[in-house]
């Protein structure tokens, strides 16, 4: 047999599935007479009925049922080999160890979503590192790269990019005297403990961790010293001390006996995508370009912003040109944990939703614990401002 045509071959599996034309041909994006022909000559080529069809239905013949049986996993072979040949040919395949210090929330989720789509070839597996040991896994080679707390400056580490940056918060116990409070200062910090991180993280990124003055040169008191991030928690909810983090991470670990406090005066946290400047690989620049890609499109055109929903916040942008108040279709307005927001969902497809938030700063006072306080810390200049 000479001349196959693939796309005789895939035109005789879709059929199979749907067992009509019509059907076959929408998701082939062909007209219904280019499927009978191509049907047509790979009957012609084998020499035998693939499908008995009738006026009224289609159906495989014996014949045709055991050709499909055997077609499809050989089908499906040859478009792995292809799809791994164009994964060879950018150099993302494999697997990729990812390291991640804190909270593996939704965004990290999201961007490893969107790399593991974009590169089907290249798998990762996800690997949790000690706060009191950011960089080590790196160097060690047990991970090939890492998504770690901000400040970098590790001259043997290369900073593949740096995101999420937000306004820090401090988590303590809802029964801390500051748990009350709608937002501190940072020379405040001076009047209340903050949990240590211990080594081998270099002292740089502890301070960033847990300060210790103010820029006003005032002392802050240490509490205990942890290794990990539950550590640190259960040091908080027994009021031992309290910690610093991201605005949506203190939103994520929400809890009953915690609080989280805006601060401000504190430099924004950030994120850093790092690995080994001996190991770089295309893997490497493809989730660093991933990640600039998503920085980029969620700040274009609009508005970053957060919302309220059961004490944890979203990132929310919304087209250029839409403003709050616009009424696209599928806008809804829903109360969530008290806080009346009016939604805007502009995305379509598999695209990330592009929202217009409207908050109600009169609603968002009855929010509980952390609710509340990081309400405050954005609702106080108008949220989809």
């Amino acid at each position: 047999m000479t001349g196959l045509d693939l796309r005789e071959l895939e035109c005789a599996l879709v059929l199979g599935e749907e067992l009509h034309f019509g059907r076959t041909a929408e998701r082939l994006y062909l007209s219904q007479g280019r499927v009978s022909q191509l049907l047509r000559s790979l009957e012609d080529r084998l020499g035998a009925r693939l499908f008995d069809r009738t006026s009224r239905r289609v159906r495989p013949t014996p014949f045709g049922a055991r050709f499909l049986t055997e077609l499809r996993p050989a089908y499906t072979g040859l478009h792995g080999v292809v799809e791994q040949a164009r994964a060879a040919a950018r150099g993302v395949l494999g697997v990729l160890r990812l390291g991640f210090v804190g909270m593996f929330d939704e965004p990290l989720s999201e961007l490893t979503g969107t790399f593991g789509r974009q590169n089907p070839a290249c798998h990762l597996e996800f690997v949790e590192l000690p706060l009191s040991d950011p960089f080590g896994a790196v160097r060690r080679g047990e991970v090939d790269a890492a998504l770690v707390l901000g400040p970098v400056h590790e001259p043997d580490l290369m900073l593949g990019a740096t995101f999420a940056r937000h306004p820090q918060t401090l988590v303590l116990a809802a029964r801390h005297a500051l748990a009350a409070r709608e937002a501190l200062s940072v020379e405040e910090l001076a009047g209340c403990p903050l949990i240590d991180v211990a080594g081998p993280a270099p002292r740089y990124w502890r301070e960033s961790m847990a300060p210790t003055s103010t820029p006003a040169g005032l002392p802050i008191p240490r509490g205990p010293r942890i290794s990990t991030l539950q550590e640190g928690l259960s040091m908080i909810a027994a009021d031992r001390g309290a910690m610093l983090f991201c605005a949506p991470t203190a939103a994520a670990l929400w809890r009953r006996d915690l609080s989280v406090v805006p601060v401000t005066g504190l430099p924004e946290a950030s994120r850093a995508l790092i690995w080994h400047r001996d190991a770089e690989t295309a893997a490497h620049r493809a989730l660093a370009q991933v990640i600039v890609d998503h920085e980029r499109a969620s700040h274009e055109g609009a508005v970053e912003t957060l919302d309220v929903s059961n004490g944890t916040f979203m990132t929310c942008w919304s087209h250029e040109g839409a403003q709050p108040g616009d009424r696209p279709p599928g806008h809804q307005r829903v109360d969530l944990a008290g806080a009346l927001v009016g939604v805007d969902r502009l995305g379509v497809g598999d695209e990330p939703a592009h929202v217009v938030v409207e908050h109600d700063p009169v609603a968002a006072q009855d929010l509980p614990g952390p609710a509340h306080g990081l309400a405050h810390a954005h609702g106080a200049q108008g949220l989809g401002q």
